[in-house]
């Protein structure tokens, strides 16, 4: 059964932004656009009202919409059902993480899962992390890996991995940056900081708490990006430990004596909660003992 419009058309619908929602389900906006004028003509009505600027959901897109969720939910009570009784787990999980994680904590995890179930098919995607929480509470995503936010979102499960310091780092051939450290001067010292997320939220708290104001030189997506700028001296940027210990440009950056050090990474798998109920999402869960 092919539920692919049905969770585009929700993806649209929750987000009202054909650049978002394209992201989150790896598609281009033309082809998102073209798939919900399908939708549009196997229904024969207008469900959304869109111009250059806005997009907002028609009358018959919000009936439309409550049915789509009760049809995807009703599917996935089915399809749970009918695995229930199978001797063998069948169909697809879609994972994304970053780059990172992905050969930091998935190949453990996907090599055993492969052995238990092998005829589950595994769909990997890979980018910013900071958008990972987005992909699940929209849907596009069975499971994500990525720091845990405080609060944790309604309805969403979290299963912790490992947790990873969060560094100040500074370009390797730069010179004494001590004197400006123990003056707290840091007016004078370019920031590399992450675009949004948690990383942005800690480096935020950091700074306000010392009445610091910093230099902001670039809000940077992707922790990858951070460190690839920094060795280039571009400025000083704050990254997770995991991340620059399996960096290529590790011997190119420096880690910095920042003290009080920022609140550490708590990394972990997330879902939504009621997908847990599903013996598939299940089954990968509980392939992370903890």
């Amino acid at each position: 059964m092919d539920t692919r419009l049905l969770k585009l058309f929700l993806s649209l619908a929750d987000t009202l932004h054909f650049g978002r929602a394209s992201e989150l389900n790896h598609i281009s906006p033309s082809a998102l656009s073209r798939s919900i004028k399908q939708l549009e003509d196997e229904v024969g009505v207008d469900l959304f009202e869109r111009n250059n600027r806005t997009v907002t959901l028609t009358h018959e897109g919000e009936l439309f919409r409550d049915y789509a969720r009760e049809a995807l939910l009703q599917w996935d009570v089915i399809r749970d059902a009918l695995m229930e009784e199978a001797e063998e787990l069948h169909g697809e999980i879609s994972v994304y993480c970053s780059v990172t994680a992905s050969y930091s904590f998935l190949y453990d995890i996907l090599s055993q899962f492969r052995l238990n179930h092998p005829s589950v098919e595994i769909k990997l995607h890979t980018g910013d992390p900071e958008h990972a929480i987005g992909h699940i509470l929209s849907g596009s995503e069975d499971i994500t890996i990525a720091a845990k936010p405080d609060p944790l979102p309604v309805g969403i499960a979290f299963k912790p991995i490992t947790i990873s310091p969060l560094v100040f780092i500074a370009p390797a051939e730069q010179g004494n940056l001590e004197p400006l450290l123990e003056q707290e001067d840091w007016a004078q010292i370019p920031m590399i900081v992450p675009e949004s997320g948690v990383g942005r939220k800690r480096v935020d708290e950091w700074f306000e708490e010392r009445g610091l104001t910093p230099t902001i030189y670039a809000q940077v997506a992707g922790n990858e990006a951070i460190v690839s700028m920094v060795s280039l001296g571009f400025g000083v940027g704050v990254v997770p430990r995991i991340v620059l210990d399996n960096s290529p440009l590790a011997n190119k950056v420096q880690v910095l004596d920042v003290r009080p050090e920022l609140e550490p990474y708590e990394v972990g798998l997330f879902a939504l909660d009621k997908k847990l109920k599903s013996p598939l999402i299940r089954a990968f869960w509980e392939q992370l003992k903890g």
